[in-house]
C-alpha cells in the first residue's frame, strides 16, 4: 500500500515538472488553481493507466518494439498520456496536452511525446533516489 502511494506521489511530481517545462510552449497545460487534489487525481489516473492498460498495449506491440529497437515505447507512453488527458477532460480536471481534448493536433502529439519523455526521466530519477539502498 505504501508503494502505491509513493508511486502516485512520484507520478504527481513528474507530471507537475512536465507541465511546468512544457506550459510556456503551450504543449501541456494544467489549470488546477488552488485545488491540489486535482493534481493527485490526475496522477492517480496516470498510475492506473500505466498499471493496467500500458502492459497490455506493450505486450500487443512487442513485435513492432523488436523491429524498432524499443522506440515504439515513446509512442506508447505518449498515447497513455493522451488517454489520461482525455479522462481528465471527461472529469473536468483541467489537464490538457496541446489542444487535446477536444482537438488532436500536431501540438498535442509533440506535447504528448515530450511530456512522456520528461515524465519518464523524472519518475526514474525519483524512484532511484527513493529506493532503499543495500550496504555491502
Amino acid at each position: 500500500m505504501v508503494e502505491l502511494v509513493v508511486k502516485i506521489l512520484i507520478n504527481a511530481v513528474a507530471l507537475f515538472v512536465a507541465v511546468k517545462v512544457l506550459e510556456p510552449m503551450k504543449l501541456m497545460t494544467f489549470n488546477y488553481g488552488n485545488d491540489w487534489w486535482k493534481l493527485v487525481v490526475v496522477a492517480l489516473l496516470f498510475a492506473l493507466v500505466n498499471s493496467y492498460i500500458k502492459p497490455v498495449v506493450k505486450a500487443l506491440s512487442m513485435p513492432i518494439g523488436l523491429l524498432t529497437l524499443g522506440l515504439v515505447a515513446f509512442v506508447i507512453n505518449a498515447v497513455m498520456l493522451l488517454l489520461v488527458a482525455w479522462a481528465s477532460g471527461q472529469l473536468k480536471l483541467g489537464f490538457k496536452v496541446g489542444d487535446f481534448p477536444p482537438a488532436l493536433t500536431s501540438d498535442a502529439i509533440v506535447g504528448a511525446i515530450a511530456g512522456a519523455v520528461i515524465i519518464s526521466v523524472v519518475s526514474t530519477l525519483a524512484s532511484v533516489a527513493l529506493s532503499p539502498r543495500r550496504v555491502l
